[in-house]
Parts: structure tokens; sequence; C-alpha cells
């Protein structure tokens, strides 16, 4: 279910440009997933970054890779 969640929530995320742009400065995508929960949405982090590189819809899900960050 949590799948279905993250592809609806990027569909929103394509829809709404400010939605965007909030998306585009969170730091990690486990604060892109507690947003997305905050407006109903339920998936995790992990479940985000395992769908880097793929398009979803108009979105295509990208990795930041932060300098300094430890792996």
């Amino acid at each position: 279910m949590s799948r279905e969640q993250l592809h609806a929530f990027l569909a929103r995320v394509q829809d709404d440009p400010a939605l965007r742009l909030t998306v585009q400065a969170a730091a990690t995508a486990d604060d892109v997933a507690q947003l997305a929960l905050a407006m109903g949405f339920e998936f995790s982090g992990d479940e985000l970054l395992r769908a880097s590189g793929q398009r979803i819809g108009r979105v295509t899900v990208t990795k930041n890779d932060i300098p300094g960050e430890y792996s």
C-alpha cells in the first residue's frame, strides 16, 4: 500500500508548484516522508530512496548527495 501512497503523493507534487519547492528543499528522504505523512500519505524515506532514478508520472525521483553526509 505504501507504494501507492508514494505514487499518489508524487502526483500531488507534480501538480503543486509550492509543494514541489518544499520537497526539493527537504534535506532528507525522511523529511519528505514526514511532510507527506502530515498530508495523509504514508510511506518511508527508504521507500522514497528506492524509487530514486525512476520517473513516476511527470516526476523523476532523484536522491541528492549532500557533501559531508555519512553512509
